[in-house]
Order: structure tokens, then C-alpha cells, then sequence
């Protein structure tokens, strides 16, 4: 009888929050196109789903991930065939930047769990993260110079953004390891924990989210990402626009009298 592979990608709902880990330990979590395919259907379904109010992305084994699988990548240019204008960019843009986006663009706030290294496009999938939790022995490394390529998922317009235009140069110039103190420091990361409290720091931070106002979060998420890239007048319409929206919320109407009766407010998600 033949054994039957594990699903490379472990989807879970539980108590409004879904879990998404990367199972492939024994490639350190590289992901394959279908692996990457499936993380982004996993968080566009999230996004849709009324009853999911946080999203944790974790992975199994040593590695939080070590980016694209680079075997893939050469087997595909062995291949060879002819190269057409336009095909290698809209790969990148349909995968690596797809994935990147579809954590950035989710309507629920993402929670990463780095138990590893996390390389290439995993250091950018915790990046994109809107919470990070890191144990001790994570490090994060833009390994795309290593390998002779240009970065790729999104790193170049996260990165500077992130923790500066000298550091975002040196990290990727180099493609040193940083480690998760570091990251910390530089305010990559939320929270830097031994690694057998990993899953308990995050777990706090997803218990504290499925039981927020997470149309406010969702909200308030698109101000915050998009601030960097909008000037004050379009910074402060957009605000106006979501307040006048959130104020027709169950949640915003519950907040508001629970702090009047001087209560615990009871959220919907809505």
C-alpha cells in the first residue's frame, strides 16, 4: 500500500480563528508553487468568512520557511523552451507578490509564529504579518543574493518600509542572518519569546483578536498599510470614510454603550 502524503499545507477553523501551517519540514517549508497557491486560497477564504476573526500563520518543524523552492525554480530552467517577454514577471506577480498581498489585503489580522529561519519570501511572509511572534532561535534572512537573484514577494517595498532605507540596503546587500533580538530591535517583530512559550505568546495575541471589533481591526489595518504611500489630505479622507463606515457597525454601536452601562463590551466581529 502506498503511503498517503500529508497535505504540505495544514488549513484549520477553530473558535473564529483559522490556522494556516506549512508542513513540509523535511525541504525546511519551501514553498512550491501549489504549497504558495494554497496559503494565498486559505487567506482569501479568511478574508471572506464572517466567522473567522484572526488568521495564524505557522509552520511545522525546524523552519518557519526557507522561501520558494529553488529545486523547482532549476528544474523549470532546465526545462528551457522559449523565454517570452513578460512570462518570468507575471509568474512573480501572479505568485511571490500574490502571496505577500493576500496577507497584506486580508480583512482579519494575520499573526505569524517564526519558530526558525525564515528565508526569501518566508522572511517577507512574516513581514507582511500585522503581528509577529518570534522564538528565540528565529532568524530572518534576504537570501535572494545568495542565489545571484534580485528579492522578490514584495521585499523591496517592505523592507524600507519597515525599518529604514540603510538597514533594508545592508540586509539585502548582504544577506546576513538577522537574528530575532535584532529583528526585535529594529521592530520586525512583536515579541521574542523562548521557544517552548512560542505557542502560547501567540496564542495570547490570537485569543485577544477573535474577541476585538474586527471590522474596526480590518479597517483600521488598510489605514495603516497604506499611510506610508498616501499624503495627509488622502490619509485623513480615507480615515473619515472609515469611521463614517464603522460607525454603522454592531461593533461600534456595543463598544459605545459598554463603556457607558461600564462593562465589558461583547463584540460581534461586525
Amino acid at each position: 500500500m502506498t503511503a498517503v502524503e500529508a497535505p504540505a499545507v495544514l488549513v484549520t477553523d477553530e473558535g473564529g480563528i483559522r490556522r494556516i501551517t506549512l508542513n513540509r519540514p523535511e525541504a525546511a517549508n519551501a514553498l512550491r508553487p501549489e504549497d504558495r497557491d494554497g496559503v494565498i486560497e486559505a487567506l482569501r477564504e479568511a478574508d471572506g468568512d464572517p466567522e473567522i476573526r484572526v488568521v495564524v500563520l505557522a509552520a511545522e518543524g525546524r523552519h518557519f520557511c526557507s522561501g520558494a523552492d529553488v529545486k523547482a525554480l532549476a528544474r523549470s530552467r532546465a526545462a528551457g523552451g522559449e523565454k517570452r517577454v513578460g512570462d518570468a514577471m507575471r509568474k512573480i506577480m501572479d505568485g511571490a507578490q500574490a502571496l505577500i498581498a493576500a496577507v497584506l489585503d486580508c480583512g482579519k489580522p494575520v499573526v505569524a509564529v517564526v519558530q526558525g529561519p525564515a528565508a526569501g519570501i518566508g522572511a517577507h511572509l512574516a513581514f507582511a504579518a500585522d503581528l509577529v511572534v518570534a522564538s528565540e532561535e528565529a532568524t530572518f534572512v534576504e537570501s535572494f543574493v545568495r542565489r545571484g537573484l534580485v528579492m522578490d514577494g514584495g521585499g523591496a517595498y517592505l523592507l524600507p518600509r519597515r525599518i529604514g532605507m540603510q538597514k533594508a540596503k545592508e540586509l539585502a546587500f548582504f544577506g546576513d542572518a538577522l537574528p530575532a533580538a535584532e529583528a526585535l530591535a529594529l521592530g520586525l517583530v512583536n515579541r521574542v519569546v523562548p521557544a517552548a512559550e512560542l505557542t502560547a505568546a501567540a496564542d495570547a495575541f490570537a485569543q485577544r483578536l477573535v474577541t476585538s471589533p474586527t471590522s474596526a481591526i480590518a479597517f483600521t489595518k488598510k489605514l495603516l498599510n497604506a499611510s506610508p504611500d498616501t499624503d495627509r489630505q488622502g490619509a485623513y479622507l480615507a480615515e473619515a470614510m472609515a469611521q463614517e463606515l464603522q460607525s454603522h457597525a454592531h461593533d461600534s454601536t456595543e463598544g459605545v454603550r459598554a463603556f457607558v452601562e461600564r462593562r465589558q463590551p461583547e463584540y460581534r466581529g461586525f
